[in-house]
């Protein structure tokens, strides 16, 4: 079977094609903003368009921006070639890359908004510890205790806390088939991390995006 992996919901913007757990093919770029014109190319230039029996996606937590458009373009896709969809949590995929790197247990710290950054912890089987959790670095710095830190905020929780090993790295759809199934979801909406800055009137929080 094959399938089509999505992840721009950091920094990051990569597609990958795989059949089973072979890669096809695949791309990863560090953008920083320009997901919406950047991924759909390079979708296209996979293999058979990219062409697949199922589409993974990132679900986040990362930016507003990123998430959407990942989400956009797999369900567009889905709908087009009539194939499921499924999703997965950026901080997993960050946590099986590290682990297949250096071993687990370890920390993911990636940037937040507002300053602060998400981490979350995971054992050395890849699977999460506690949920994320959106908090300012001194915060982030006391709360985490794995040696290993992974993520594209890894050096600098390493330096606030004094302490441990700082693996520095985002998402890469070419890494996808380093993913347990047990991290993949059919409920595939938006995770970001933390709740929405907007507000409606009487401080009701405007809907977020669902499947």
């Amino acid at each position: 079977m094959k399938t089509l992996v999505i992840d721009c919901a950091t920094e990051a913007c990569s597609a990958a094609l795989f059949d089973g757990d072979a890669l096809i093919a695949g791309d990863h770029a560090v953008l920083g903003r320009g997901h919406a014109e950047r991924l759909i190319p390079m979708i296209a230039q996979l293999p058979g368009r990219g062409r697949a029996n199922r589409i993974a996606v990132a679900l986040g937590p990362g930016s507003f921006t990123g998430i959407r458009v990942g989400l956009a373009a797999a369900r567009a896709l889905g709908v087009a070639w009539g194939v499921p969809l499924v999703g997965y949590h950026t901080h997993a995929l960050v946590a099986a890359q590290a682990v297949a790197d250096a071993g687990g247990p370890v920390a993911v710290c990636n940037t937040g908004g507002h300053g602060e950054w998400f981490v979350q912890s995971f054992g050395d089987d890849g699977a999460p510890l506690d949920a994320v959790r959106s908090l300012r670095p001194d915060d982030a710095a006391a709360a985490i205790v794995c040696e290993r830190v992974a993520g594209n905020q890894a050096e600098a929780l390493v330096a606030q806390r004094g302490s441990g090993t700082a693996m520095p790295m985002l998402p890469d759809a070419r890494r996808f088939f380093l993913l347990h199934a047990a991290r993949l979801t059919g409920d595939v909406r938006p995770a970001y991390g933390r709740g929405p800055d907007a507000k409606l009137p009487g401080g009701i929080e405007p809907p977020a995006l669902t499947g």
